[in-house]
């Protein structure tokens, strides 16, 4: 039988990795304490892994991840053609999902890179200023507060008989007693440049992006799973047959008995967006309802109009909650507003802002000025730093 090191040392070798080869690949990685091997091989493993057609893309993503942390291997730019290939976006999107450290881009034409280099005003986001990551303020029952990113792992709370878990960025709700303490609410908030994820009392998962919220109660009773949500959230609802899971979101309801979707309501965007992965969601709102199938997204305008579309891609949409900012043909106006939540800075338009959509891939760990020089990339845009503003100029 073949042992290990043969094994791999075959694997590195080929041009493609079947289906077991892959996962064996992967087994070797989790199984196997990654410092005992040298750069050389680490890169080469990075490099097989970013090449693979991924069936399990988060499981993939955490190994890029976990190589690119351990030898800090630089960002590559990368630019295609509008046309997406099968396998090679596949293995684009694995090494993005978890900011691993690749870019792609899509344009209608090869570019060439830019000669110039922009001017910053600020050394501190030159240097770095990545965004904070897993960053949440707690606020219970009572009014009182709990700084989540300076509060130690383990038990940190308990609301009647519910306790509350923290663990590397996410917080879990356990009730002794099922239906208990219906009147205790408890609320999550991220600030820009921080996101958290948190288990409710019914196993419900929920994921916030920056500058989102969500209020809940510690145990659910009646005939109704209630919260209220205000931002951006992701939800995996646990099924209950017997008592269906109800969003609230601005004036607006999403129904559910056990399903995966996403909805994003910030106040500065021009419409609500309900997204759904899998199930099925009735949304309601100014007494019209409407029922979403996978794949639909329904958007609803700021003045209450509503508009379902099909065959929408919900991986780009959750790209997201995995690490990633996705722009599809995005307007420089919502690709400005992400960045400005997810970086905690201001934009302001010096001149005609560009009408050119965009197309880009870019991790979310990456610095602000990494991510400003990846869409000046496309030679339709330019920015400057001061302080902490971003000016946004047409090339």
């Amino acid at each position: 039988m073949e042992d290990s090191e043969k094994t791999l040392k075959r694997l590195l070798e080929a041009s493609v990795l079947a289906p077991a080869e892959k996962q064996w690949l992967l087994r070797y990685l989790e199984t196997t304490d990654t410092s005992e091997l040298s750069d050389v091989m680490l890169r080469e493993l990075y490099n097989k892994l970013a090449q693979q057609q991924p069936e399990d893309k988060g499981r993939t993503a955490r190994m890029l991840h976990n190589i690119h942390e351990q030898i800090g291997i630089q960002p590559v730019v990368r630019r295609m053609t509008r046309v997406r290939t099968g396998w090679l976006a596949a293995a684009c999107m694995a090494c993005l999902l978890l900011g691993a450290a690749y870019w792609l881009f899509k344009s209608n034409r090869e570019q060439p890179l830019l000669a110039g280099r922009r001017k910053q005003a600020d050394s501190s986001f030159q240097q770095g200023s990545k965004p904070v990551g897993n960053k949440a303020l707690l606020t219970l029952a009572d009014g009182s507060t709990i700084v989540l990113d300076s509060a130690q792992d383990g038990n940190i709370a308990q609301q009647g008989s519910t306790r509350v878990f923290k663990f590397n960025g996410r917080l879990d709700y356990t009730s002794a007693v099922a239906g208990a303490d219906s009147a205790l609410f408890n609320s999550l908030s991220t600030p820009r440049g921080g996101q958290y994820a948190v288990t409710l009392p019914d196993g419900t998962r929920v994921w916030l992006n920056a500058e989102s919220s969500i209020r809940f109660p510690t145990g659910f009773v009646g005939t109704r799973r209630r919260v209220e949500i205000s931002g951006e959230a992701y939800f995996e609802v646990a099924k209950n047959k017997e008592k269906p899971f109800v969003v609230r979101v601005n004036e607006a309801e999403i129904q559910v008995l056990g399903t995966h979707f996403n909805v994003m309501a910030y106040r500065e965007e021009p419409a609500l967006k309900t997204t759904l992965l899998e199930g099925s969601v009735r949304f309601t709102s100014g007494g019209s309802a409407s029922l979403l199938q996978p794949g639909q997204q329904l958007k609803m305008s700021n003045k209450g109009d509503i508009h379902i579309s099909s065959n929408i891609d919900v991986e780009d949409v959750i790209a997201w909650k995995n690490g990633l900012f996705h722009f599809e043909g995005t307007d420089i106006k919502a690709v400005m507003r992400q960045l400005a939540r997810w970086y905690n800075v201001k934009v302001i338009y010096a001149g005609t802002s560009p009408n050119e959509s965009f197309h880009a891939d870019i991790p979310r760990s990456a610095t602000l000025p990494e991510a400003l020089k990846a869409l000046e990339l496309t030679e339709k845009v330019q920015f400057a730093i001061e302080g902490e503003t971003v000016i946004v100029k047409p090339r």
